[in-house]
């Protein structure tokens, strides 16, 4: 601290942190749609600030743990108050026991990754991101308003989606990271036509294509969990009966 911080990877940290807290604020007021813009915002400045951080060799403690305290407004706080005062307010100590159980799973899952990262945390992560948790409710909350006015009035489903979120943070399931993409590796000219695409279904209906992405990461994370469950299982198995 004495030798000061660096502005911008932190400055980038602070961003994503107000967008955060303008989603709480804006979900209070009733304007859902706008709150869960916001935290899509704030998942952009998250993936931002540590990106410029490894780029420009300005990676700190301070950034680490003001990262978190980041993390839990935008991606604990901020969804679970846009959930609760979405749907979840109707289901009276259930909908509050189940919004504050996002909160805590998100940050137990924090605190879990702040000691891990060193040792087993390299690229993949263990349990699901708390961010990719957050984008799942804000495109839900975005993708559900483009055919509706009004929020629905006690969602089961959402009700469910919400714990299932909680327990995933905390599980010990793998799923990918951003880290693990390579840049500056060659690529084959097939990722670049995919990208192509990727843009091209954003372009034509943003709210559905961001709702399939965030769903389709959840999913593929689940089946390829199983899958290498099953294919630990199916070795040992050959290996005892030989």
């Amino acid at each position: 601290m004495k030798k000061g911080i660096y502005i911008l990877p932190n400055g980038l940290t602070l961003c994503g942190m107000f967008f955060g807290f303008y989603a709480i604020v804006s979900a209070i007021k009733g304007d859902y749609v706008r709150a869960a813009w916001a935290i899509l915002i704030a998942d952009l400045f998250d993936g931002l600030d540590g990106w410029v951080a490894r780029l420009t060799n300005t990676t700190t403690k301070f950034g680490l743990e003001l990262d978190s305290l980041s993390d839990i407004i935008a991606f604990g706080i901020a969804p679970s108050v846009l959930v609760y005062t979405w749907t979840l307010e109707p289901f009276g100590r259930i909908g509050a026991a189940t919004a504050f159980l996002f909160v805590a799973c998100g940050a137990l899952r924090l605190a879990r990754y702040n000691i891990q990262m060193v040792s087993t945390e390299k690229l993949s992560f263990t349990g699901l991101p708390i961010p990719g948790a957050a984008t799942v409710l804000a495109t839900l909350v975005i993708f559900y308003h483009t055919f509706a006015d009004k929020p629905p009035e006690k969602s089961f489903l959402v009700l469910v989606l919400t714990i299932v979120l909680s327990i995933l943070m905390i599980s010990t399931l793998r799923f990918h990271g951003a880290k693990e993409i390579d840049l500056k590796k060659r690529k084959p000219f097939w990722v670049l036509v995919f990208l192509v695409l990727i843009i091209f279904v954003v372009v034509v209906h943003p709210p559905t294509a961001l709702f399939s992405f965030a769903m389709a990461y959840l999913l593929w994370g689940i089946i390829e969990n199983i899958y290498i469950y099953y294919s630990k299982k199916r070795k040992k198995t050959i290996k005892e009966q030989k």
